[in-house]
């Protein structure tokens, strides 16, 4: 099936010999991605009436679909009507929370390049209205996972066609938060938020 952006560019997802091997990074992270493993934590939240949080649904205009039976239909091809803001939002103690996740193979940086104008001007936008806006930045290697707020973020990607194209992982050590590695929920990131955003309220 192909699927493309809103300006026709056809979106290339990794291959499946690609994905497997980003699975089987480490036996720590149990072959989970950053993504299933806030999905899996996200439900933990809802279910224990913790916090109302998701991962937003991408909007898709089909324009190609074939049948090859009646009981079955193929999308042959598809084009994101829009580009992505942010990958999850929700609420948490009557605040309205607005993250990105993303995760690198580098030990000692993290690249700008994964992230794009439009995120950064979403998360300002949040920002102004007093909305919860940061990132969640995975280390797969070594399955470090740090929450860096979006204004630090906003900070270095603003700067990155003057000086460096990533951020150096001692500056998210130094700007950041490590949310430690659980069971259940597995990456418990609203202790950060607790102790970062709501430390005058406990």
């Amino acid at each position: 099936m192909a699927i493309r952006y809103p300006n026709g560019r056809q979106f290339k997802g990794p291959s499946a010999s690609k994905k497997a091997s980003q699975r089987e990074i480490t036996y720590s992270n149990r072959g989970m991605t950053l993504e299933e493993d806030l999905n899996e934590t996200n439900q933990f939240y809802l279910e224990k009436k913790r916090a109302v949080i998701h991962k937003k649904p991408t909007p898709v205009q089909i324009v190609q679909v074939d049948y090859p039976k009646r009981s079955a239909a193929v999308i042959k091809e598809a084009y994101f009507k829009q580009a992505s803001t942010t990958d999850y939002n929700g609420v948490y103690r009557g605040h309205y929370l607005d993250f990105e996740a993303k995760e690198t193979k580098n030990k000692t940086s993290f690249p700008l390049q994964n992230f794009h104008d439009h995120q950064i001007e979403h998360m300002k936008q949040v920002m102004i209205q007093n909305g919860i806006a940061f990132v969640i930045l995975r280390f797969s290697i070594t399955d470090e996972v740090y929450l860096l707020d979006a204004s630090h973020l906003i900070q270095f990607y603003d700067q990155k066609k003057s000086s460096r194209k990533s951020i150096r992982k001692s500056d998210i050590e130094k700007y950041g938060y490590l949310i430690k590695i659980g069971y259940h929920p597995r990456i418990d990131y609203l202790q950060v938020i607790d102790s970062v955003y709501f430390k005058d309220e406990s």
